[in-house]
């Protein structure tokens, strides 16, 4: 989903483009006319990061959307109401995270080939999660009372784009550590 500017309803697509250093293209992050950042790291390269902010990318777990659903006293919650960018099934970010708080957490996201240096698509996205995606204060006004602390906790992740390319909707998502 992306974001096209503050206080403007999320857009769905099928697909977006994940711009290195800048986030995805058509979001309120990439500011217009910002280049990508020239770096195309390799996945196991730890000294390899992207500039920019850390906020690129925001990602949101599926199965935590029935339990702020929950919490806030709501039949459900749809992801555009949290204004993050993805929605990921089938992996625990957040648990994910903590296992390797010593190392970044980068996420290898879709692909169709696979590179001989890494065993990775050469097209997959990789992000780099830079840490929790907190609540912010428009949680109230969209979940009502106590919103925002139903949010707390379960509010994803914040990643960079270490690597471009295109995501598309199905594809799959796995963890490396830094």
């Amino acid at each position: 989903m992306l974001r096209p500017a503050r206080g403007v309803p999320m857009r769905a697509v099928d697909e977006a483009v994940a711009l290195a250093g800048l986030g995805l293209q058509g979001d309120r992050a990439v500011k217009p006319g910002a280049q990508p950042a020239p770096v195309q790291a390799t996945l196991f390269d730890a000294s390899a990061t992207a500039s920019g902010p850390k906020r690129q990318v925001t990602l949101i777990q599926a199965e935590h959307l029935p339990v702020i659903a929950a919490l806030a006293g709501l039949p459900e919650v749809p992801a555009a109401w949290l204004r993050r960018n993805l929605v990921v099934a089938g992996l625990n970010l957040l648990a994910a995270k903590a296992l390797f708080k010593d190392q970044p957490l980068r996420l290898v996201i879709g692909g169709t080939g696979t590179s001989a240096a890494d065993g990775v698509a050469d097209d997959a996205v990789l992000l780099e999660v830079t840490g929790p995606c907190e609540p912010c204060s428009q949680m109230e006004a969209r979940l009502g009372p106590g919103g925002y602390n139903a949010v707390r906790g379960h509010g994803g992740v914040t990643a960079r784009v270490l690597r471009g390319g295109v995501l598309r909707q199905g594809d799959t998502v796995r963890c490396l550590a830094g």
